[in-house]
């Protein structure tokens, strides 16, 4: 198969990816599930068919199936007990009424690391709009700064599903692209703080337009203590991260202390443990609680996993084409490295609205370039990874169900939303790729 026609026929399935999900509404599971078949019908012998696409489909739900079910527990025990609520009145209290937006900003920011972004603003525009109220901020900025935030750990770091099964598909280490995404989510989500405040600085306060919500002090007095709310998202992080240091500082360490950094630094154990710790939270811990959050939560992950599992399909498919490493032998020529994930990512995301869509979609796509590229070595996957991330960032706007979160849970106007969130998107898109430029000439 000639590589023109191979990419014709990428290109094709692309452009009906969106159609389907973006303008006819199609579930995103059933639209790859289509087009990966289709492709591979137009491009491989009948009996190669199945095989790659079980492949494909086996592989990124081994990769990721547990993470997301794990993250999305703590999630939604963080949701239930009012731990989100209790880690924000303790950020408060350290920075002052003055400082609300840099508050919410940084339990955003926290917060958003095991909890999906929307859901993440769903339980905190209650607490938005009190602090709102409280230090009488503009509403717009307010809650750019908290969208932004969130959105910044959602497109780029693990356990959030696009990242997570780009991570699966292209073979990158989850752990260090945990550690070093941080470094590139934290400057996105502080140019975009920057960029609200400036668009926002002409906007006049309209008071009545804020209502403040109160909690009672009965209620505040049944909030979980901050330093146990804390702890199902640092504890996580704190092994995942003393297991990269391990394999950076002891490689191939065999010692006792080694092997069970390693154990309890991986992603699926360390959240394991961050659910335990979650679970503490809980007022009755008992048979019915449990189960009752477990249901929940499973059903929340379960849409998340089998999408990001055809994501998995779809990028099997273009493996077993051979297209990849064919374009990746023209675009090693080109000179645009990490240009490409970042390009592309970008085209996908504003097209048809889902980050997560966009970053699976283009990993299924880059990952048989990597040879060819230059990137096949685990600094060159974490790269690529957060060069995707960064593109996934812009432009969310009106086919994004993200922006009409921020817009209905805010009260604020959607031109609002569209004039100051929609453009602190590709300010964070742009800055979080300059980080990554900058990261490839210290690392490569």
């Amino acid at each position: 198969m000639s590589l023109l026609y191979g990419l014709i026929l990428i290109l094709t399935g692309i452009i009906f990816i969106i159609v389907l999900t973006s303008w006819f509404k199609i579930n995103a599971f059933l639209s790859l599930f289509v087009v990966s078949l289709t492709l591979a019908l137009l491009a491989l012998p009948l009996p190669d068919i199945l095989p790659a696409m079980k492949k494909g489909f086996g592989d990124t739900m081994a990769s990721i199936g547990l993470i997301i079910i794990f993250g999305t527990v703590i999630g939604v025990v963080l949701d239930t007990t009012g731990a989100t609520v209790s880690m924000a009145n303790y950020i408060l209290g350290m920075t002052g009424k003055g400082n609300a937006p840099a508050a919410i900003s940084i339990t955003g920011f926290i917060t958003g690391l095991p909890i999906f972004c929307d859901s993440g603003f769903v339980v905190l525009s209650g607490l938005n709009k009190s602090l709102t109220a409280k230090s009488m901020s503009n509403p717009v900025f307010m809650s750019t700064v908290l969208a932004t935030s969130l959105y910044a750990v959602h497109c780029i770091i693990p356990p959030h599903p696009g990242a997570t099964a780009a991570a699966g598909i292209i073979g990158a280490n989850i752990g260090q692209l945990v550690l070093i995404g941080i470094s590139v989510a934290l400057p996105a989500a502080l140019a975009a703080f920057f960029w609200a405040r400036f668009m926002t600085r002409r906007y006049s306060i309209k008071t009545e337009a804020i209502h403040e919500t109160e909690m009672s002090t009965a209620a505040a007095a049944q909030l979980p203590a901050a330093g146990k709310s804390f702890m199902p998202i640092i504890i996580p992080l704190l092994l995942i991260t003393g297991k990269s240091l391990a394999d950076f500082l002891f490689p191939g360490g065999t010692s006792g202390m080694a092997r069970l950094a390693g154990f309890a630094g991986e992603p699926v154990i360390a959240l394991f443990i961050g659910v335990l710790l979650a679970l503490l939270l809980l007022p009755a811990f008992n048979r019915d609680t449990l189960n009752k959050i477990l249901t929940v939560s499973i059903e929340k992950a379960g849409p998340i996993i089998i999408v990001t599992a055809a994501g998995g399909v779809f990028g099997s498919v273009i493996r077993a084409t051979g297209v990849g490493e064919q374009a990746g032998s023209f675009l090693a020529t080109t000179g645009l490295g990490l240009l490409v994930p970042f390009l592309l990512a970008f085209i996908l995301k504003t097209a048809q609205g889902s980050s997560t869509v966009a970053i699976i979609t283009t990993a299924s796509i880059i990952g048989p370039m990597l040879d060819n590229m230059g990137y096949a070595g685990e600094t060159g996957k974490i790269l690529v990874m957060l060069a995707m991330g960064a593109g996934s960032m812009m432009v969310s706007h009106a086919n994004d169900s993200y922006f009409w979160v921020i817009t209905k849970f805010s009260a604020i106007e959607s031109g609002d939303t569209l004039k100051v969130y929609s453009t602190a998107t590709v300010v964070m898109g742009i800055t979080a790729f300059g980080m990554v430029m900058v990261l490839s000439l210290i690392l490569l």
